[in-house]
């Protein structure tokens, strides 16, 4: 039985898959999980067809399940505690201050800030969109203000929290592969994040200036106020439960543990202050909150969270490992890989080509646990051979994995966003600048030399001595 797959059959999956993804999600409008599990079915019985041993492929398969638990208990975490803090009354309390308090024309660039302040504490970009994310769509929604830009300025800001907070799994993840420092990796992730960045908030202020002048819909805003204290006690106390959690978070506290503190916290002011039995506790925690305030636009703002919210986001987490399993298995990355081993001829076109190559499989797969522990080994030698600092090639895996995530709508990360926020990756694609400029400034850094940090063996003393360049 064969062990891999030729380069003309491992090209020809690899063709087959990106086709048959782009027809389904694209063309058709199938559901990004069905597509990926039915592509992931057609590779397997191709690669099973061409020798490649089934037991293989479903030990490859177990293995990135397993590296996707982690992930899916926090997605299941996020949902309940979305629930809670919608029966508690947290949320409602945190969109009634924010149309009190807020201008609208500062809103969207005061949205990125505090979202980049939740996810550096946080580690995570999915718990900063599933809490402060949802608050924040909420008051979008009262002050008239389009929802799509708003939530681009959430991803922008979850995404550059995530990208630069030694808590976040995906940067300690990109930094362990390359075999770099995480200190290391995290500055030298601020030449291509901080630039992007900046662009973002200037465009997220040059937005907000149409909103001058008013307070968006006034006759919205106030029927969203006078609908919220209606049917919530909105005391202050409710503020507790993210203050919690961001406390623990500042105290490095692992992430689970913080949310289920938070969901536990949620729960309890919901039956002290809006009144609620064990009963409805439990039915929100699995179903979200689904009262009705007899206002569709506040209905719009609350009805979210719940288990079941995040099931579809779990079933793509699955999905992703179906479909790209057997491209691991079969060897086709690993043929693509010495492809492009052979085919870099300098250090520049070696940057590039890894770029290029990462963001290939990335966009296929979606899931930056498939791409980081598949290809973040495997081209780190060559950085040395080059005279190249490894962390180099930790900034580019983040910068074509956890930064373009958000906008690849059937990758793991774009579909949670799509689902929690209700804003479709097309329409805020635009409006999250800094999820593409880093690879933009990348390739500019490469062919600058701008940058890009070396290795040097100072052979008088043999030690390694790096820089900037």
């Amino acid at each position: 039985m064969n062990t891999k797959l030729s380069t003309f059959k491992a090209l020809f999956l690899l063709i087959i898959s990106f086709t048959l993804i782009l027809v389904g999600v694209l063309y058709l409008g199938a559901p990004s999980t069905i597509v990926l599990i039915s592509t992931g079915t057609v590779v397997i019985a191709l690669a099973v067809i061409w020798g490649i041993k089934w037991q293989k492929i479903e030990e490859d398969l177990i293995d990135n399940l397993k590296t996707m638990f982690k992930p899916i208990l926090i997605l299941l975490a996020v949902g309940m505690l979305i629930g809670s803090w919608m029966l508690s009354g947290t949320i409602p309390l945190i969109v009634y201050y924010g149309l009190l308090s807020i201008n609208p024309i500062y809103f969207l660039f005061i949205t990125a800030i505090i979202c980049s302040l939740m996810s550096i504490m946080a580690g995570t970009s999915w718990g900063t969109i599933g809490t402060v994310g949802v608050a924040l769509i909420g008051v979008s929604v009262g002050f008239g203000i389009p929802v799509y830009y708003t939530a681009g300025a959430i991803v922008v800001g979850a995404i550059f929290g995530d990208k630069l907070s030694p808590l976040s799994d995906t940067t300690v993840m990109s930094s362990a592969m390359a075999n770099v420092e995480l200190v290391d990796h995290i500055k030298h992730l601020l030449w291509t994040t901080i630039p992007g960045y900046i662009i973002s908030l200037v465009l997220y202020l040059v937005l907000g200036f149409q909103f001058g002048g008013n307070t968006g819909n006034s006759g919205d805003v106030e029927l969203i106020l006078s609908t919220l204290k209606e049917n919530f006690n909105l005391n202050p106390i409710l503020i507790i439960p993210p203050i919690i959690v961001l406390v623990l978070i500042y105290f490095k506290k692992p992430t689970l543990p913080v949310f289920a503190i938070g969901i536990l916290s949620g729960c309890l002011l919901a039956i002290f202050f809006q009144g609620k039995d064990i009963l409805e506790v439990a039915n929100v925690l699995n179903s979200g909150f689904q009262d009705t305030t007899s206002v569709p636009l506040v209905d719009e703002m609350l009805q979210r969270g719940g288990l079941s919210s995040m099931l579809d986001t779990v079933a793509l987490l699955i999905g992703a490992a179906i479909f790209g399993s057997p491209l691991q298995t079969a060897g086709v990355i690993k043929t693509m890989l010495d492809k492009f081993i052979r085919l870099s001829k300098s250090a520049k076109t070696m940057m590039a080509s890894s770029l290029t190559l990462h963001a290939l499989f990335f966009t296929i797969t979606g899931s930056y646990y498939v791409t980081y522990a598949v290809l973040g080994p495997a081209i780190t030698p060559l950085y040395s051979k080059y005279g190249l600092h490894n962390k180099n090639w930790s900034r580019t895996m983040e910068d074509t994995g956890t930064a373009l995530a958000p906008i690849i709508p059937w990758g793991v990360t774009g579909a949670f966003i799509a689902d929690t926020l209700q804003v479709s990756t097309g329409e805020y694609i635009l409006y999250a600048p800094m999820t593409y400029l880093g690879m933009i400034f990348a390739l500019i850094y490469i062919f600058s030399g701008f940058g890009i940090a070396k290795t040097q063996t100072d052979s008088l003393h043999n030690v390694d001595v790096r820089k900037s360049v």
